[in-house]
């Protein structure tokens, strides 16, 4: 189906064209009919799938043909870049329609401009917790809402933005359509859509295939202890003109942005613990090229839209399959290519990674980290190609008298050349203290080392990765503190130092871990007990890599009773 061929108003294909939209996306084949026959949807989809003109192009087209009133359509975003984003899509679509109005009321701005936008919009885009000051305040009613739509539903609830959305849907007027679009679907989005949604149709696209597929994807395997090396070799080896580093906490940013940073990198840190205004700074800084490398958070990082980014390097491996699409989608946009670097430290992070593989039906290829010879061996070709260029080019011509005159006092040309390559080739200051990376064999178990009880496993959804970047955060060990990670179904063993496991039992007393009160405590079993039970699951299947497998299928499975589109 074609654009042309969805009824839309002339202004809007206008538009649609002037873009450079030539064809619509899986989802927005799927998405636009629906949406403007006013049937509630359920859009799983990925980033860089046109999900904003899936709904952005019905919505501006309902708007044009309606009487006029104001607050019909709200759109309900996690974060204010993602606002800002569809906002800017949004008038885009409706550059030819005089008529329609939007605003766009988030954190960061003053409330008075906003209540201004509000009085005469049609469509207001938004974050929950400023669209629940707007209600608290009376500046923005809901009475006239015809449409609500839940963009990146999965992350407003893992930025605890659930009562806001339930506070909102209750008070909006109960006949109305609601669209929900979403990466992922947990068991909490799946229990909006039965309380707020009318036998919605579902439209699920490709899990991000075909976002991928000019990007080229690597993964390293390297001690965790040897991972700040390796993130450094590779950005000295590639020099990518601008890069994202993601990692999986916001403790993460800021030590990396700091070690970076003091090694001559220019990088700059991006998380949820920053203000607005710091935020607005960083992105300017990061799009203007003052920083060439932005480390961030999965969450913080939703919205930014940058083009040119040649690199993602996946400090940390996301915990779901679905960040990691988002991730690596942020390079290789608008027909270009790009390319990912994953840091995988020991046998499950190896395994999340072969675990993308199939969920992407995609190839992670292994890769060696470059060496300090291959990095010296890089530059001075580089070196090499540019002053033959500048040869070529008669460049440095003003300098010719005053390599003369060195003549004249018995220096040699040649000897002045050697000198001059030697001062401004120089040695690399990035990696002064860096060493090479080596293949290391998994250290045997200390016996000075305990084994620490965690009363969650597998069938709560947590991996190793995500356990080493919770306590990290939690109570400011190093990562180098915490030993093997052995998940089994329904509980966990950790290995580090008494000392340390007597730490986390006491600051992660009652901890909150994916929903539930979890609880540490020194494992009775011995060290021989527990690897034995390890190596037995590894042996029949059972455990992390079989609950892997069940959650794999099920990601790929339908709800019963609801309708799917090009499900691929």
């Amino acid at each position: 189906m074609q654009f042309s061929e969805m009824n839309l108003l002339p202004e809007i294909l206008r538009a649609v064209e002037e873009i450079g939209f030539t064809e619509p996306t899986d989802i927005q084949s799927g998405a636009i009919p629906l949406f403007l026959q006013g049937k509630d949807m359920i859009g799983r989809s990925s980033t860089g799938t046109g999900k904003t003109a899936a709904f952005g192009i019905p919505i501006v087209q309902m708007v044009a043909q309606s009487d006029g009133e104001k607050g019909q359509v709200l759109i309900l975003s996690p974060t204010r870049e993602l606002a800002m984003q569809t906002s800017d899509e949004v008038h885009k679509f409706s550059k030819y329609l005089q008529k329609v109005n939007i605003a766009t009321v988030c954190g960061g701005q003053p409330m008075d401009g906003q209540i201004r936008q509000l009085r005469g919009a049609q469509i207001i885009i938004g974050t929950p917790g400023r669209i629940m000051d707007h209600m608290r305040r009376r500046t923005l009613t809901l009475n006239n809402l015809k449409t609500v739509i839940l963009d990146e539903a999965d992350e407003m609830l893992n930025m605890g933005f659930l009562e806001d959305i339930q506070t909102i849907l209750t008070e909006a007027p109960e006949v109305r359509q609601t669209v929900l679009f979403s990466a992922t679907m947990p068991s909490a989005i799946m229990s909006i859509t039965k309380q707020f949604q009318t036998h919605p149709e579902m439209i699920a696209v490709d899990k991000g295939q075909k976002t991928v597929d000019n990007i080229s994807q690597f993964y390293y395997s390297v001690p965790q202890v040897a991972k700040n090396d390796a993130l450094k070799l590779l950005l000295e080896y590639h020099r990518p003109k601008r890069s994202l580093i993601f990692c999986n906490t916001k403790k993460m940013v800021d030590e990396l942005c700091s070690l970076l940073n003091d090694s001559g990198f220019k990088s700059i840190g991006l998380h949820g613990d920053l203000k607005q205004s710091q935020r607005n700074q960083v992105m300017r800084d990061f799009k203007s090229g003052r920083n060439s490398i932005l480390i961030a958070t999965d969450v913080a990082a939703r919205g930014i839209d940058v083009e040119d980014v040649e690199a993602v390097f996946n400090y940390d491996i996301p915990q779901e399959n679905e960040y990691y699409i988002h991730r690596i989608g942020r390079t290789g946009r608008a027909g270009k290519t790009g390319a990912s670097y994953t840091l995988a430290a020991g046998r499950a992070q190896l395994m999340k990674v072969h675990t993308l593989e199939r969920f992407m039906g995609a190839k992670i290829e292994e890769a060696s980290v470059p060496k300090l010879e291959d990095i010296r061996a890089r530059r001075l070709e580089k070196f090499s190609s540019d002053i033959k260029q500048l040869v070529d080019e008669n460049g440095g011509y003003e300098w010719v008298k005053f390599v003369e005159e060195l003549e004249k006092d018995g220096y040699n040309p040649k000897d002045i050349a050697t000198v001059l390559c030697a001062k401004l080739f120089g040695k690399d200051k990035k990696l002064a203290a860096v060493k090479n990376i080596r293949k290391i064999e998994i250290a045997s178990s200390n016996p000075d080392r305990v084994w620490l009880n965690l009363d969650i496993g597998v069938t709560g959804k947590i991996d190793a990765n995500f356990l080493l970047g919770v306590i990290v955060e939690a109570t400011g060990l190093p990562s180098k503190a915490i030993g093997k990670i052995y998940i089994f179904s329904d509980y966990t063993n950790i290995e580090m130092t008494p000392e340390n496991a007597n730490l986390v039992i006491r600051k992660m007393a009652n901890y909150n871990m994916k929903q539930r009160i979890v609880h540490f405590t020194i494992a009775s079993k011995s060290r021989e007990q527990i690897c034995e039970r390890k190596l037995k699951e590894k042996k029949y299947g059972a455990g992390q890599g079989h609950a892997r497998q069940r959650s794999y299928n099920s990601q790929r499975g339908a709800k019963p009773g609801y309708k799917h589109y090009n499900d691929k």
